[in-house]
């Protein structure tokens, strides 16, 4: 996704109302905002539930959505803000009913922990978008959705042996986006 393909998306959105512009936009951050709920919630229901409600967010906003400097960041801000809220909305209804808490919320990290945890999950999101795509697929069967090599190569039509190789280039890949840009940020400060 370009930046200015996606600014010519939100001025359409704006100046005609174009449900067509805001399905092209759907299309191509549904994704990313996924993974980023799941990230939080770890309930592919749940995720989906949230992504939807973002976009709806966003359909309702399509009138300043032109004017926001970084879409990226604004759309990954709404996504994790209404994944936690939804967690916590959650962790109410759990505790109202008298079963034990979710457990991920047990825990408070202190706010170097959470920043941290949050820049390095950003730039990891972002170096993921940048794989080829089956390298990428490959990657998210295996890693976030826990599928076996074979599954994966039966699912693809392609050979375990492909799998493991686009799987090695894909972390190889992440690494070099992610500690580059690591480097880079250390280098501007």
């Amino acid at each position: 996704m370009t930046e200015s393909e996606v600014r010519r998306l939100l001025r359409q959105m704006k100046e005609w109302d174009s449900q067509t512009a805001f399905r092209q936009f759907y299309d191509m951050t549904y994704d990313r905002l996924f993974r980023i709920a799941y990230y939080y919630l770890h309930c592919e229901e749940w995720s989906q539930e949230v992504v939807l409600d973002v976009f709806l967010k966003l359909w309702n906003q399509r009138d300043t959505l032109p004017t926001v400097i970084s879409i990226e960041d604004y759309c990954f801000v709404l996504t994790k803000n209404a994944a936690l809220n939804y967690l916590e909305k959650e962790q109410r209804r759990e505790s109202h009913l008298d079963t034990p808490p979710n457990e991920i919320l047990n825990e408070t990290p202190s706010p170097e922990e959470l920043l941290i945890t949050e820049e390095l999950f950003a730039r990891y999101v972002k170096a993921l978008d940048r794989l080829p795509e089956k390298c990428r697929e490959i990657f998210i069967l295996i890693r976030e959705e826990k599928q076996s090599y074979a599954q994966v190569a039966e699912a693809l039509n392609i050979s375990s042996k492909t799998v493991d190789a686009q799987l090695q280039k894909a972390t190889k890949r992440l690494k070099e986006i992610i500690f580059r840009t690591e480097k880079e940020k250390k280098v501007d400060t």
